[in-house]
């Protein structure tokens, strides 16, 4: 465990976006639990829970899967664009930020400290997110659709720092669900957990926080990395 004086600024802070900036997960939850119910399975805790922070192809999986749809009954491409669709809706009705956010914001801007906007949700939805985030904070985008694996794979985290122009392992990332942080940890990011609807276990790289009301620069300082 570092010590105050053991620890430095960031060289970029990563958000996460749905349930760490947005407080969208809940509305990708209503939009999952209506397409679960359209294949004849009513959503579970369980499966809810499984879905968070997955990329809409995997969350649409793990959908199938429970319904016992057969490989011949999935159709991807088609439940994809019923998604988008009804999340662009429910975006369209209400987006509020998660407490605490849109304030620790200006605080890491107000540092010069660079930001980079890293989710798992594609592009098409990201735009209409930016439109209440403001795309001024962040340098960089990297959406779901954008990279060969998403969260939980560190994949974006990977290429978010790349674009910057940083080492991943020098850089703090922002996240609120098992997948996201399990895709920032294994770039190397140290990681603030801020939970929103599902509990993360603790591990390497973690640290935690019930809320981002009331970050200080302090907490989003990082160990010094040698190499």
């Amino acid at each position: 465990m570092s010590t105050t004086a053991d620890r430095r600024a960031p060289d970029a802070v990563l958000w996460d976006m749905d349930g760490t900036l947005l407080d969208s997960e809940r509305l990708w939850d209503i939009a999952v639990a209506e397409l679960s119910l359209r294949h004849g399975y009513p959503m579970t805790s369980q499966l809810r829970e499984s879905t968070l922070g997955n990329s809409m192809h995997d969350a649409l999986d793990k959908v199938y899967a429970a319904a016992g749809l057969s490989a011949a009954d999935r159709d991807h491409a088609r439940d994809e664009r019923w998604l988008l669709d009804r999340v662009a809706e429910l975006f369209a009705d209400d987006l509020p930020w998660r407490s605490g956010a849109r304030e620790t914001l200006e605080l890491v801007a107000a540092a010069g400290i660079p930001m980079a906007l890293v989710t798992n949700t594609v592009r098409e939805l990201t735009e209409l997110a930016l439109d209440t985030l403001d795309r001024r904070y962040f340098a960089v985008t990297v959406c779901g659709d954008e990279v060969a694996a998403g969260k939980p794979a560190p994949d974006p985290y990977l290429l978010a720092a790349e674009l910057l122009g940083v080492d991943a392992r020098r850089c703090r990332a922002v996240e609120d669900s098992p997948t996201g942080t399990s895709s920032a940890t294994a770039a190397g990011c140290t990681t603030l957990v801020v939970p929103s609807t599902a509990p993360v276990p603790p591990g390497p790289l973690r640290e935690f926080r019930t809320s981002l009301v009331g970050v200080t620069l302090a907490e989003l300082r990082i160990a010094h990395v040698r190499g």
